[in-house]
């Protein structure tokens, strides 16, 4: 599988943020081709806090899919509100996923 995911480090304002991510859910629902959404609030690391908050990953079947979701007007509009509203704390990068299951 195929992945974008974003890391958020911790905002000034979580409130704001919290809503603010409501609004943009609505947004990169619109990408096609993401067969899931996984959302993760960063509760701490191996010292206590982390400076990381939030990270969202979009999950597509395939390479194929994968780029052309990435080219696509929604994703660039999911991008383009990411980037307005918050891009001094956040971070994008693209993966290739392998699941070993025991």
């Amino acid at each position: 599988m195929y992945k974008m995911i974003a890391h958020y480090k911790m905002p000034a304002n979580i409130e704001a943020f919290d809503e603010w991510y409501k609004s943009h859910t609505e947004i990169a629902k619109k990408v096609p081709l993401v067969k899931e959404f996984r959302f993760t609030k960063v509760t701490g690391g191996p010292r206590g806090a982390s400076d990381l908050y939030f990270i969202a990953e979009l999950v597509f079947q395939s390479k194929e899919d994968f780029k052309t979701a990435m080219s696509s007007p929604e994703n660039m509009a999911a991008g383009k509100d990411a980037f307005t509203h918050y891009k001094d704390i956040l971070s994008i990068h693209f993966a290739e996923e392998e699941i070993i299951k025991l």
